[in-house]
């Protein structure tokens, strides 16, 4: 899907991404350095994951996730190089483990990791949405178009897994008062 979306962007780049670049504003770099900083943290959660689940469909989904993000974060850290943006001190990459060895109060559920998937894939989708609008640059708004599309299309295929799981976390549904509880 990345292909896809590759291409589709260095089309936009080329037709829209005209214009002289000014250097980064204070917030287009803080953006950058605060997405940077959430990828970074959430590729180590992945690999720890992937250390407690034998879960072979939860295993492709957290494989998807973390080269998503490793994905994003190398294009995001290339640009911010370039830029003169600083990356912020990461966490080390897990070593892999045994997932049976690892006692059941210390590892996390299979329901948590889709979930904690879940929480991330939604935090990224508004980051990437709060930094499309502050962005000046017209290269810099198609980044983050980019990252947010690619995050949203990995979404709904952990939604649907998550649904025929059972791991999907619902609220409570609403009906209006006068309306028919029978739906």
């Amino acid at each position: 899907m990345q292909n896809l979306f590759e291409t589709a962007f260095d089309y936009l780049r080329t037709t829209f991404d005209t214009e002289p670049k000014s250097p980064p504003h204070i917030g287009e770099a803080m953006g950058c350095w605060l997405y940077f900083t959430a990828l970074a943290e959430e590729v180590p959660v992945l690999e720890a994951s992937l250390n407690t689940t034998t879960d072979n469909e939860l295993i492709q989904l957290i494989n998807k996730s973390k080269n998503l993000g490793e994905h994003q974060l190398k294009i995001l850290q290339q640009f911010m190089v370039e830029e003169g943006i600083p990356l912020s001190k990461t966490s080390e990459t897990r070593p892999k483990s045994d997932p049976n060895s690892i006692p059941l109060g210390a590892k996390m559920t299979d329901d948590e990791i889709a979930n904690f998937i879940s929480i991330k894939i939604a935090t990224n989708i508004v980051m990437c949405a709060t930094n499309m609008s502050q962005s000046i640059r017209n290269d810099m708004g198609l980044m983050w178009a980019r990252f947010q599309a690619e995050k949203m299309v990995f979404g709904m295929e952990l939604k649907t897994a998550m649904r025929k799981r059972g791991w999907l976390k619902v609220p409570p549904y609403y009906y209006p008062p006068g309306a028919p509880k029978n739906q």
